[in-house]
């Protein structure tokens, strides 16, 4: 709506730090939008921006507005998406923040069946590092987090929370390939690839190690578990997965998955849930109900 569109222009402001490029994301001039920053400012009779050589960064006046204007734009999606819902359009817009492990196969799939039965829902899907996705909750940048691990569940309203285990992937030409589990002292002596931490199952693999007097020594750490996936192929490196992320007909890349025994260490847990006392938009809470859905069936 019109009069709300003032408030999305501090609010991306805020987000990009640049009036520069807050206007070339909104398209318009940066003196148009600086006028109406300065006409914000001498309504309120303060300034809200502390202005420096790298850019516009909020002053505690300017962060007391943006909570309210968070508060009115989140406000306004729910009355949309509930409008939309009511009319039978079912459109609304979905902001997903995830960790790495449900981005390679799990939400993919999961977002292309809902866009074919409700093809005027739009998705945005944010990639975090473990921690930041369910404290990105809390300014209203995304509606669901789908995390595994996650670091901070005194924000997170759970809805759904499913164990993963953990599996060593391999050639299957690899000596190990023939075993039906494999221990975690079995693997120190080939090349490990493993994900940079705070990676959720780094976390694991590490735990499990240490429980056995081991700490492992990566041949190649990354925050791509595609890379660390590939890298395993013709060669005596490994890798490591969870069910989340095993790839479907791995075979086809000439790689195995072996399930690991981690000893009594958790495999780590996938949850999926929203700001603790939100209310979602309808778009977002039907999609979440899809997710538990799915996970329960899946891994539950």
């Amino acid at each position: 709506m019109r009069h709300l569109q003032v408030l999305r222009y501090i609010e991306k402001i805020a987000r990009t730090g640049s009036l520069r490029r807050a206007a070339e994301e909104l398209g318009i001039t940066p003196s148009a939008l600086n006028r109406r920053v300065l006409a914000i400012e001498e309504e309120l009779g303060v300034e809200i921006f502390e202005r420096h050589p790298s850019g516009l960064r909020p002053n505690i006046a300017g962060e007391i507005l943006l909570k309210h204007i968070r508060d009115q734009l989140a406000d306004m999606e729910r009355v949309r998406s509930r409008i939309a819902d009511l009319s039978g359009m079912r459109a609304g817009h979905v902001n997903i923040a995830a960790t790495r492990e449900v981005v390679q196969y799990f939400l993919p799939e999961l977002i292309r069946r809902h866009l074919a039965e409700f093809p005027a829902v739009s998705f945005a899907v944010n990639l975090y590092e473990r921690g930041e996705a369910e404290a990105s909750l809390q300014d209203l940048t995304n509606d669901i987090a789908i995390v595994f691990q996650p670091m901070h569940l005194h924000e997170l309203q759970t809805v759904c929370s499913v164990g993963q285990r953990a599996y060593c992937i391999m050639s299957v030409d690899h000596p190990l390939a023939g075993r039906a589990r494999l221990k975690i002292y079995d693997c120190i002596d080939y090349p490990l690839l493993l994900p940079k931490r705070p990676e959720g199952i780094r976390e694991v693999l590490d735990s499990a190690a240490e429980k056995v007097g081991l700490a492992l020594a990566p041949a190649l750490e990354s925050n791509s578990l595609d890379l660390l996936r590939l890298m395993s192929q013709d060669s005596l490196s490994l890798s490591f997965a969870l069910d989340v992320n095993l790839r479907p007909q791995m075979e086809r890349d000439g790689l195995i998955a072996v399930p690991l025994d981690l000893r009594g260490v958790p495999g780590g847990v996938l949850v999926a849930g929203y700001l603790r006392g939100r209310t979602l938009p309808v778009a977002a809470a039907r999609f979440l109900e899809g997710v538990n859905r799915e996970l329960s069936e899946r891994f539950g």
